[in-house]
Order: structure tokens, then sequence, then C-alpha cells
């Protein structure tokens, strides 16, 4: 597979805000017996309006080199270079999917994104269903139900998990929170690997917090566990530098020994927003893609 390399997602033109709050920069150092990395110098006149999409160029570089050195015990900082560039990497793959550009969709004008300090609801204003990762290419996708607008059915969400009194009190769990709407998608990859994004919105940043944190994730285990896998532990070797502040995130790993399929399984709240990313996979799920598409749907949240 050609692989590709993470590109900041643009960010459409927005008024001036009052404050803004910083994002996390990645560091660049330099890695021995490399050349010095590139200069990036915004177009003249523009310094002021692409200081978001540098940071977020920045972040992608870091991100990338978390991926490529997955499992490692070092993560190099490779910046602005291709594969063919590098010795012995000219034709291996590191595992990551080939995803389409990414691309958020506009903000109304005026309105501000989830995790600025001036929404203090940390209300996603861009339509949910835009927000919802994009297959990868070569990717056979699921389709949605019908009649629905795009929208996913309490039912088709509660699906994904076991049965019996967990998934009943799973869907009392959601109507206790005022759950307004579920975005998402499914898709199988040539390998196997079977993804399942589901964005769920509530009425504030702090019902959707105390949902995530009180009924349906912690340190241990997720609660209520996927349909087919029944004892998880939490990755802990999930690249710090591919979380995102002010997104709490929950990244799990069915232990061993598990059955005919591994399952992974991701939940993280941004602003009014709980998602659940699942993936399964006979044999077991790649620990590469699995936090390239966690970190790829965190962004387009943040």
């Amino acid at each position: 597979m050609t692989e590709q390399t993470q590109r900041p997602i643009p960010q459409p033109p927005a008024p001036a805000l009052p404050e803004e709050v910083p994002h996390e920069a990645a560091s660049h150092e330099p890695v021995p017996g490399l050349p010095p990395l590139p200069a990036v110098a915004p177009p003249p006149g523009t310094a002021k309006k692409d200081r978001r999409a540098l940071r977020a160029a920045l972040r992608w570089t870091a991100v990338a080199a978390v991926f490529c050195l997955a499992g490692a015990g070092t993560a190099y900082g490779i910046s602005r270079m291709e594969r063919t560039d590098l010795p012995g990497l000219a034709t291996a793959s590191d595992g990551r999917w080939d995803y389409p550009e990414l691309v958020r969709p506009p903000l109304p004008p005026g309105r501000p994104g989830p995790l600025e300090a001036r929404n203090r609801t940390g209300t996603h204003h861009a339509d949910l269903r835009a927000l919802v990762l994009p297959a990868p290419h070569g990717a056979t996708v699921e389709p949605g139900p019908r009649g629905t607008d795009g929208w996913l059915p309490v039912k088709t969400f509660l699906a994904d998990f076991a049965g019996g009194d967990s998934r009943r009190e799973l869907a009392q769990q959601l109507t206790d929170h005022g759950l307004r709407h579920i975005a998402g998608r499914g898709w199988r990859t040539p390998d196997g690997t079977r993804t399942t994004i589901r964005l769920l919105r509530f009425g504030t940043a702090t019902v959707s917090e105390t949902l995530l944190t009180g009924s349906l994730a912690n340190t241990g285990a997720p609660a209520h566990p996927a349909r087919g896998a029944e004892y998880y532990e939490l990755d802990e070797t999930f690249p710090p530098r591919a979380r995102m502040k002010g997104v709490t995130l929950f990244p799990y790993a069915e232990s061993k020994p598990y059955g005919a399929e591994q399952v992974r399984q991701a939940y993280l709240v941004a602003g009014d927003t709980v998602a659940v990313i699942t993936q399964s996979r006979k044999g077991g799920v790649d620990a590469v893609p699995f936090r390239q598409t966690v970190t790829l749907q965190t962004e387009l949240l943040s």
C-alpha cells in the first residue's frame, strides 16, 4: 500500500477571536545522520492567518513519526521526507492506511470551535455527520440505515455491544444523559479489519464528559464490552504525542486469550460529543492503523 503522509486539515476562514487556546506543538529534535529539516515559512502577508495551520502541520508531523515507529522505544522526528529518501525504507510499509485528505466543514460565521475557551458548552456548531472520519482508500463502506437522514438509530449503536443487562443499562444511560444524535460510519479493509465509528452528541461538554468518565470508560476496561470481546486492558503504549489537549481518551485492546477475532476500542470526548471507535480482525488488530484512525477522528472533532 502506498503510504500517505498526513496533511494538516485546512481551516475555514474565521473572524478574529478574543483569545485562542493553543494546541500542544510537537517538538522537532534533529535526527543524527539526517540532513536538517527545511524551514516552513508562511506566504507573505498571511502569517496570522496561517498560524493555526502551521501548528497543525507540526502536530501531524509528530503523530506520523510516532506511527512509523509504534512499538519501538524511541520515536524519531522525521519531517518532510518521503520513505524513498530514507535508506532501507524504500518499499517497507509502516502499516498506516491511505486516508483521503481531511477537511473540516466550515463553521457558521462567528461561531467558535468546540474546544475554544469562549465556547463554554463545548458545542460542535458544524454538522456532526460531516465530522465522521471517511473510510480509507480501498475499504468497503458499510451501507447506512435508510430513511434516517444520515443519523444512526440508537439500536444500531447498541448492536455493537454485548447483549443482556449491559446493553439495556447502556441504553438507559444514553437516555438519562439526553442523547441528541448519533452519526457514524463503518467499513472493512482488504486485510479483514472491520472499523466502526460512532459519534454521540449531548447537550454540553459537561454532560458528555460525565457520561464517559462515570458510565462508559475507566482506566481498567470499558464498562460495556463490545460484542464478542469480554476482557480488555488499557493500551498504555498509545503514543502520548498522539493525544490532543482538551480531549479525554481511553484506548483499549482485548487481552489474551481472545477468540477468533481481537477487538480494539477507543472512547474519547471532545466538547459535547463522545466518540466510540471499534476495530476487530481475525488473528489480531494492528496497533498502527488503530492509533492512526483514533488520532484522525480526534483531530476532526477538535
